[in-house]
């Protein structure tokens, strides 16, 4: 039998966004900025000044707007294929 790309790449739009999503969570940010130096320079600044909430926060609110930047996207690409399963 033959395979045909077209039809075989929709039904793997899902599970690839669940992947690209824990990828990110779990390793470095294009391998250059991991999730340790962008705590340990967090920190660094809250030993400086004293305020821990502010750069901790700040930290987890961009690993958070990045999620869930790529959870619409791949949400919006799954409905853009019509690949929403019951």
């Amino acid at each position: 039998t033959n395979i045909v790309l077209p039809q075989a790449i929709p039904p793997m739009i899902p599970p690839l966004g669940n992947y690209v999503i824990a990828m990110f969570k779990e390793t470095p940010i294009l391998s250059a900025i991991t999730v340790l130096d962008l705590m340990g320079e967090a920190l660094a600044q809250a030993n400086f000044s004293y305020r821990y909430l502010e750069p901790i926060t700040l930290v987890a609110v961009g690993f958070l707007v990045v999620s869930l930047g790529s959870a619409a996207t791949i949400k919006l690409l799954e409905t853009h294929l019509n690949l929403r399963a019951a």
